[in-house]
Formats: structure tokens, sequence, C-alpha cells
């Protein structure tokens, strides 16, 4: 993504964005880890269940030559092509038979699938962890939006959020932004038309969102949307149009709704912060909000997260007519890096939004894998404690 930062520069010369929270986490650690298996399910953490091990590229098939990168297509693809009445889209779902069993809704399944909606075409992949479907009690739903350069697949690997999201019962819905959309495959989080309601990358998003959750046995009072860089500044912009659909946000390394209009303010929000103005967005319309930013971040600056979570708190003390109350706890992860977290609660002290600051961390995903790009492994696991944040902020009647 500093490649990103790069090439915007030289374009825009030519042309002159609670509560007890140790003992949350304390719990949602000993889920994930299942007893004597480690975070990832098995005993070994650094050999990932055959989730992880689907959202990979095949062998060592991720290669990154400038700002291109192939990934191998999964063999012997099984086609199901379906309207779907809910979002008024249509959808295509592709089942990779060498990696799943697609005759049994009990196993676990990773899904190539596309969506069109108000004539845009998204690809998506999709993980369904098992027993997602046939009788079960409907599954929480985590949208993951991917930063610039990256794809479904490197996401995954990167976040590991399908290896957590197995143990934890979640389905992961991963759209793909194309390069007819954007050459960088970023979405569009600094062009007005990609910031409302009822238009552009929002709707569609929300659309799919929306689908998933009527065709896969999702829960709608717990679908939540999380991002990395330009995906973290479009979750925050989905979260804010969509409050009605989307229960919580996670932003990573993001800018905030509105901070940005075209490639110039872009610039200047990514250097060095911007203000959050949201645009055809409700005023009160902020979900639970959990940020993480590293303060050694190059190419988004830290105070955007600073931003996202000040216009959080602001737009819940207006609604509420009484500013949430802030604690702060400093911490390090596992592997020595530190950071300061931030939690802001209501009045009867459930949390309304978290701000995690990691102290010289760059901009990559904290605590991911190297498998994926822009991950830093030593950080703390923000795939997992976004998804602690998730499962305590479903959607309120």
């Amino acid at each position: 993504m500093n490649d990103l930062l790069q090439q915007l520069m030289i374009k825009a010369t030519e042309l002159t964005r609670n509560g007890q929270l140790q003992e949350a986490t304390q719990a949602i650690q000993r889920a994930l880890r299942g007893g004597a298996s480690e975070v990832f399910g098995v005993s070994d953490p650094a050999t990932p269940p055959p989730a992880a091990r689907a959202s990979m590229p095949s062998g060592e098939a991720l290669v990154l030559d400038g700002l291109t990168r192939v990934i191998d297509p999964p063999p012997e693809i099984v086609e199901q092509t379906q309207p779907d009445s809910q979002s008024g889209g249509v959808v295509e779902e592709k089942v990779d038979p060498h990696s799943v069993e697609v005759d049994s809704p009990h196993e676990e399944r990773w899904i190539d699938g596309s969506f069109t909606h108000q004539g845009r075409t998204l690809a998506y992949k999709l993980y369904l962890p098992p027993g997602a479907t046939g009788t079960v009690a409907p599954r929480p739903m985590v949208l993951m939006l991917h930063g610039c350069t990256q794809g479904a697949a490197d996401f995954a690997a990167g976040t590991q959020m399908n290896a957590l999201a197995r143990d934890l019962g979640v389905v992961v819905l991963y759209p793909e932004q194309t390069q007819h959309a954007n050459a960088q495959k970023c979405w569009n989080w600094f062009k007005p038309q990609h910031q409302q309601r009822g238009r552009g990358e929002p709707a569609v998003l929300a659309a799919l969102a929306q689908s998933i959750t009527a065709e896969h046995h999702v829960d709608a009072a717990r679908v939540f949307v999380a991002g990395l860089s330009a995906g973290g500044a479009m979750a925050d912009i989905v979260g804010r149009c969509y409050p009605d659909v989307f229960a919580a946000v996670g932003v990573h390394s993001g800018l905030p709704s509105g901070s940005a209009t075209d490639v110039m303010t872009a610039l200047s929000a990514m250097r060095s912060g911007g203000a959050s103005t949201p645009t055809g967005v409700a005023s009160s319309a902020v979900p639970p909000t959990i940020v993480f930013h590293g303060d050694a971040d190059a190419t988004v600056h830290v105070s955007n997260g600073a931003a996202i979570i000040e216009s959080a708190r602001l737009t819940t003390g207006q609604a509420t007519g009484r500013m949430p109350s802030a604690r702060t706890a400093e911490g390090h992860s596992g592997k020595g890096q530190r950071y300061t977290r931030t939690v802001y609660a209501d009045e009867a002290g459930r949390s309304t939004a978290e701000y995690w600051q990691l102290h010289n961390a760059g901009h990559a995903w904290s605590g991911g894998s190297s498998r994926g790009s822009y991950t830093n492994p030593a950080g703390a696991d923000a795939s997992a404690e976004m998804l602690r944040f998730f499962l305590a902020h479903p959607l309120r009647a």
C-alpha cells in the first residue's frame, strides 16, 4: 500500500480519509484455544486448520510483482446461479469440491461467488464454518473488506479470520474490488458517490451482505463489517450508511467517513489526517466501532484512527445527551508489541467504541499471518479482538 501512496503522489503532482475487557479477552482466548489447542484449534499454531489452509493460495502461488498479484484459481468449479429476491441482485456461487464436502451442510465450506446489484458485479469468497447451514441456529457474519492491491484469498490468509471464525461458528464474507472500478483494487472511499446510502459501493456491499444473510442462515442481528486501509475507510462508511444492517464496525489503519472527496483530499487525509464529515448519513447513525491503528504508520497517519473514534464518541454523545466515559489501559502482545487501549462506555457501562493505538507499528494487520500481505505477526491479535467486540454488540431492536 506504500506503493499506492507513491503512485497517488505522482498522479497528484500531474493533476495539481466495555466494561470488563480483560475478562472478556481471556474468555474468548479460552474459547479459541478449545482447551488444550492453541488459537488456530491445533496443537501447532504455525499450522492452520483446513479452513485457514483453504483461504490460502495453493503451494507458493502468491506472487508479488510490483502491483501485480497472481493467485492460482481453484480447479473444477461447480456453479450455482440464482436470483436473490431480498437484495434485488443475482448470486452466482462456485464451490471447490477438492477442499470441501459439497453434499454435507455440516462441513466447513470455502465458496467462490459473484453478486450483481444496481449494475455492479462483485466477486467474493465465503467461509461457512461447520454446521453453518441446515437446522442449527443462525450464525453471526463478518463482512471483510481488503486493502489496496489485495484480494479476498490474500486477506483471508493474512488476517486468519477463518481460523478464528471456525471455532466460534462465524460466517466470513470477503468481497473483492474489481480493477475496472479501481486500478489498484482499492475501495473508492474518497469519492462522494461511494459515501452515501443507496449508491455505489456501500449499496452493493450492503445488498451482498443481506443476500448472504438470507441464503446461508445468518443472524440478521449479528452482521458486522471490518476492513484494512481503504477497506477500513469503506467499512466506516458502510457502517454509517447502513446501521440497520451492520451491528458493529471494525477499522484497521483506515480513515474516517467523509474525510476526502477526491484524490487530492485523500492524499492530504492520508498524510496528516482528515476530519469526519459523513455525506448522506444520519448524524445519529454510528454503530459500535473498534479501531486499530499503528502510530508509526507511514501510509495512513495515525490521527485518522483517532478521528474515527472521536466522531463515534461525539455522535453517540449527541444522540444520548451524555458523552461516553473513557477508560485507558497499557498492554503488550505475547511477542512484546506495545499498545494503548481506550474503551468508551455509555451510562449503563456498555462499550460504544474501542481504540487500540499500536505503538511502533506500521501499516499492517496486527497479529496477522505472514502468509498474507500487509500483516504484523508480532502485534496484538486484531482479528480475535474484533470478534470479541462484535459478538458483544448485536443490533438492538
